[in-house]
């Protein structure tokens, strides 16, 4: 077992698989020679070869067409977008062909591809490489979207999400990649999708939230437990489906709910978790839930980059004020 950061995790994830299954192969913007623009994939062309770790020309569109097509014919790709904000161009082939490929054909042909791409501010990138569109995957039926937040996570997710016979859209949180290490026990263990993880129990309120965010949260709880508040932390690291049932279960505990994104606050998860907390919870609630977000804007440069940003005082404040409600 090694200590590992979130990218290094996803690179392990990947060696192992390509290991065990000979169809896994990666395609992506300066993946091979570069090995990534973070690194995720350093070292594996020398490992696999050229055939199997293949440098792709700036087309995004092109990378997640050519992974479709690849993945009818029974090779499982996992593509990789640059930066998430490069990742509009695949909308076409995501939507049209990849989430529809198993009801067009009727069941016939299926579509096992990860599309990855680094997500979210926090790095100080220029416009375009710091957005979160987690809820425009979400909404398209017939793809998974998946977004974990710490290494071992990271790992475990990306096993299953390759092994999954459908199209995985996979969330990498760029403000993750080397901010900590975790133990990583590289012994091929996947973890499930479709399923919440409760990072950590609490009596007061619960919150909810995925990628990066959950680490403002995790440091938001510490502050409020020497406030005597007691917070229930849901990591729900697949977006979609998502699992519901360990959110209301968490939510009829507690009676209080607060949701955090840093994606904008219009029409994010946090509204459609909130809405179905409000049609299979409501008279649980002992206070109208909370969202906390980013704001209704392109996320802007430098240090406003922060402001834009949860923080954990923001995080703190709307559980207080749920509490006190």
């Amino acid at each position: 077992m090694a200590e590992l950061t979130l990218v290094e995790a996803v690179n392990l994830a990947l060696a192992h698989e390509m290991t065990r299954d000979r169809d896994v192969l990666l395609l992506g913007e300066d993946i091979g020679v570069n090995g990534g623009v973070f690194r995720a994939t350093n070292g594996l062309i020398a490992r696999f070869g050229r055939e199997r770790v293949v440098d792709t020309p700036l087309a995004e569109g092109a990378i997640a067409g050519v992974a479709i097509g690849m993945a009818a014919m029974g090779l499982k790709p996992v593509a990789e977008i640059q930066f998430s904000g490069f990742i509009y161009p695949c909308i076409d082939q995501m939507i049209n062909h990849a989430s529809r490929l198993r009801h067009r054909t009727r069941g016939r042909l299926t579509c096992p591809m990860v599309l990855r791409s680094p997500c979210g501010a926090g790095i100080h990138a220029p416009e375009h490489h710091s957005e979160s569109p987690e809820a425009m995957f979400a909404h398209m039926p017939g793809l998974r979207v998946v977004a974990p937040s710490s290494p071992a996570r990271a790992y475990g997710l990306l096993l299953a999400a390759i092994r999954d016979p459908d199209p995985v859209v996979f969330l990498e949180p760029t403000r993750l990649y080397r901010l900590f290490r975790q133990e990583v026990l590289d012994d091929g263990e996947a973890l499930p999708l479709d399923a919440c993880f409760v990072s950590r129990e609490g009596r007061d309120a619960t919150v909810v939230a995925w990628g990066a965010m959950l680490h403002e949260v995790m440091t938001a709880a510490e502050l409020l437990e020497q406030e005597g508040i007691e917070i229930e932390v849901i990591d729900a690291a697949t977006l979609k489906p998502l699992d519901f049932e360990t959110i209301l279960r968490s939510v009829e505990k507690t009676g209080r709910c607060v949701i955090v994104h840093e994606a904008p606050r219009t029409c994010g998860l946090g509204a459609e978790i909130a809405a179905q907390i409000g049609e299979r919870a409501l008279y649980s609630l002992l206070a109208p839930v909370k969202r906390v977000t980013g704001y209704d804007v392109v996320v802007p440069l430098s240090r406003l980059e922060m402001q834009y940003m949860p923080s954990v005082a923001r995080i703190a404040d709307a559980v207080r004020k749920v509490v006190e409600g």
